[in-house]
């Protein structure tokens, strides 16, 4: 039997979370943390709501899976992310030792590839996963705050 959980299966999660952030007026980011198949954070933006620029969807997922887990690494976890990470959000997977990060559309002007941020060694990462679903997203965002 097939495995259903699949990279896009995630994907679509976290594109939920982004859809809810949009409908609250956030940047369109939505961020879920798995491991072993079971979804332990599931987040979006919030940092129109909180007033507060290091409030990312990745950085509250970040938060929730340790608190899940009960310690700060997050080995053995895997980030699906709607938007490319940040050099911010970036940095702190880093030092969550997150072993996946999965995301969707590229951030050409604020991604962390393009600005060359490290991501730890042993973590690996996929992109692109339903990339066009994840811009389509952020550019109808922007259109209907242009009006």
């Amino acid at each position: 039997m097939e495995n259903p959980f699949t990279d896009e299966y995630f994907m679509k999660k976290a594109l939920q979370e982004a859809e809810v952030a949009f409908e609250k007026g956030e940047i369109p980011v939505g961020a879920l943390i798995v491991i072993d198949n079971k979804i332990i954070a599931r987040t979006h933006n919030l940092s129109e709501m909180l007033n507060d620029v290091t409030a990312h969807a990745e950085m509250q997922a970040i938060t929730s899976a340790a608190n899940f887990i009960g310690g700060k690494y997050l080995k053995g976890c895997t980030l699906y992310v709607t938007l490319e990470p940040c050099q911010m959000c970036a940095g702190a997977l880093y030092w969550s030792q997150i072993s996946k990060i999965v995301f969707g559309a590229s951030d050409e002007q604020r991604g962390f590839q393009n600005l060359g941020t490290t991501i730890h060694p042993k973590t690996q990462v996929v992109k692109g996963v339903l990339a066009n679903e994840c811009s389509d997203l952020m550019v109808r965002f922007f259109a209907s705050r242009r009006k």
